[in-house]
């Protein structure tokens, strides 16, 4: 571990805070918001552990997991529409509960939360397994297939999570309208992933028999 790192880690996690917490709480109007905080809470006091954990365990991975610029054209624009995508669904969510449109019923809202959680602990697993994951679409020096666990399931365990987890955010804020703006994900998600598979394919090796082993990209049976 290193000054600069935590320096960076713990700069852009309460960064990240701040953001999430003003796009949601200013378009409601009110701090007295319990589905804003019961979202913030789930989502960022275990992404704090995490980082304390990796900080201390794997700080490469954690280094890895910092960086977010992409260098493929197709990559950055999935990234752009999909900060779009977090902006009109939080700010959605906001308007929703100021002005009641279409509330959903308490049980829906803590149901998500525990979906929530459960993918969080398979985003982690998923850390675990593959200690080449990176945020942006590149193969590191060294790095080897991994076909073991959910790997072995699917070739894209940690979208498959991701899909969950954004998913049930809109649910967690108690707000059906913010649904519509985060339906867009699965179709960025679909884009990232296909062209990610282009360079792996080209850039690391075994990747392409890996494709034959496991033929499931996403979902079993699906996709």
């Amino acid at each position: 571990m290193t000054k600069k790192l935590f320096v960076s880690a713990i700069s852009k996690f309460l960064l990240g805070v701040v953001l999430v917490g003003l796009l949601l709480f200013l378009p409601a109007g009110t701090v007295r918001w319990p589905g804003g905080w019961l979202l913030m809470a789930i989502l960022f006091l275990p992404m704090f552990a995490a980082g304390i954990f990796m900080m201390v365990k794997n700080p490469a991975l954690l280094q890895s997991r910092l960086k977010a610029k992409e260098e493929q054209r197709t990559q950055q624009a999935v990234v752009k529409l999909s900060g779009l995508m977090f902006l009109c669904g939080f700010i959605l969510a906001g308007l929703d509960f100021r002005h009641g449109w279409f509330p959903l019923p308490d049980w829906v809202r803590y149901f998500a939360a525990v979906l929530f959680l459960a993918a969080y602990l398979l985003y982690a697993e998923v850390l675990r397994e593959n200690t080449w994951l990176s945020r942006t679409i590149e193969v590191q020096e060294g790095q080897q297939v991994v076909d073991r666990g959910l790997y072995g399931i699917v070739r894209h365990p940690m979208y498959a999570v991701t899909l969950v987890l954004f998913l049930s955010m809109p649910l967690v804020l108690g707000s059906l309208i913010a649904m519509g703006a985060f339906l867009a994900y699965p179709f960025l998600i679909t884009a990232r992933i296909r062209n990610e598979e282009q360079v792996l394919e080209k850039e690391l090796a075994g990747y392409a028999e890996y494709q034959k082993k496991v033929r499931w990209r996403l979902i079993p049976y699906l996709w």
